[in-house]
């Protein structure tokens, strides 16, 4: 168990449950592998408050009842690629980072073994997918993914069906490899996933990963990014769209701690019809030790239609004066109205013209997948999106 320096476990374990003792940095964030660390949290605290705690399905206060399974497919594992179930006492597992919530703690006690994908060489294009349980049911799962030094690797983390899943994602990147992950949030509209990714990036390493969240009732993914050593480079991308009654969520952090890193986060959201809800939450923490850091965080949101709510938190710690550089940016509006009407003036009708806007607005998340078929997919699905709005 991880315990905070100066506290007694519990009133640590309480930071993340009760909110008796306020974290006053990122950097203080408590985590742990023990459920029992973790109190039943209220829904008032920090880390809670944008959530709608009652369509979390029990994961977050011991009520849910785990009877089903998420069903693990893995597709286009070649030369290069291996593939294992282990346990959660195996040494590999765990490298990347701890729980640092309930339901984390929940799905990594009492999940199944977990799933490595280990990539060596420059395999071709790997596709894991993740299937619900089915509708009424919960599952719990745990994925790694590793790369070995010098590797290349692409992979599709596509994550589809019904029912209820809390799991754990585990990326490590060994020295000098570089990772390309897009991982799809497809589900179908009573889906709920609360998933935690956990990010080791090794030295000289390279991550760039896109989340992209259609589907579902309630979404919350929260990716925390670590540096095993100087010269690491992450770049996170997100596209979301909610439709109404929907909730997406998403809740960086990316903890600069060793010197001469980067980060990059782009987040672009859509939104459409009555409590269509995003959060998205994106810490950056630059340590002490952490000179030479470069990095910046934007997240922008388009509402489109009257009743869509985005809340969006952008949070920036230094300290140290000795950075390469480092910025954040959020931004929430309608549809720019000087794009519509330069657009209508040429003759555009205005649903088409309202469509040309979003898709430029997307554009410069859709055009970072490297793989065509997941690329069209999206392209489709937002053009489906897009069509709901003039029925």
């Amino acid at each position: 168990m991880t315990e905070v320096a100066g506290l007694a476990p519990e009133l640590a374990g309480a930071k993340e449950g009760s909110g008796v003792i306020p974290i006053a940095s990122a950097g203080e964030r408590f985590t742990s592998y023990d459920l029992a660390a973790f109190e039943v949290p209220s829904g008032r605290e920090e880390n809670w408050r944008f959530t709608p705690m009652r369509r979390l399905r029990g994961l977050h206060d011991g009520t849910a009842v785990i009877d089903g399974d998420a069903d693990i497919q893995v597709d286009g594992a070649s030369d290069g690629v291996t593939v294992e179930a282990v346990p959660n006492s195996d040494r590999r597992i765990g490298v990347a980072g701890a729980p640092a919530d309930r339901v984390a703690a929940l799905a990594w006690a009492e999940a199944p073994p977990a799933t490595v994908l280990t990539i060596a060489g420059q395999p071709e294009p790997v596709t894991v997918t993740v299937t619900g349980p089915g509708a009424g049911k919960t599952a719990l799962a745990h994925l790694q993914v590793r790369t070995e030094t010098h590797a290349e690797a692409v992979v599709v983390l596509d994550y589809r069906g019904s029912g209820t899943v809390a799991d754990n994602v585990e990326l490590v990147l060994a020295d000098a490899s570089k990772l390309t992950l897009v991982v799809v949030d497809d589900w179908a509209n009573d889906g709920v996933h609360v998933g935690a990714q956990h990010i080791l990036v090794g030295r000289d390493a390279t991550l760039r990963a896109t989340t992209v969240s259609l589907g579902g009732d309630l979404v919350r993914i929260s990716p925390t990014v670590k540096y095993a050593g100087p010269g690491g480079d992450a770049e996170l991308a997100g596209l979301s769209f909610a439709d109404d009654g929907q909730h997406l969520e998403h809740r960086l952090l990316v903890d600069h701690a060793v010197p001469h890193c980067k980060s990059n986060v782009v987040y672009k959201t859509a939104l459409q019809g009555d409590n269509a809800r995003t959060v998205w939450i994106g810490d950056v923490l630059i340590r002490a030790a952490a000179e030479g850091t470069e990095t910046f965080e934007l997240n922008r949101n388009l509402l489109l239609t009257p009743g869509a709510r985005a809340d969006s938190v952008p949070n920036l710690e230094i300290e140290t004066g000795e950075i390469a550089g480092a910025g954040h940016a959020s931004a929430t509006g309608r549809f720019d109205d000087e794009q519509l009407f330069y657009l209508r003036s040429r003759g555009i009708p205005e649903s088409v013209a309202r469509r040309l806007v979003v898709r430029g607005f997307f554009n410069e998340i859709i055009n970072r997948i490297s793989v065509p078929a997941v690329r069209e997919r999206l392209e489709a699905a937002v053009e489906e999106e897009l069509a709901a709005i003039e029925s």
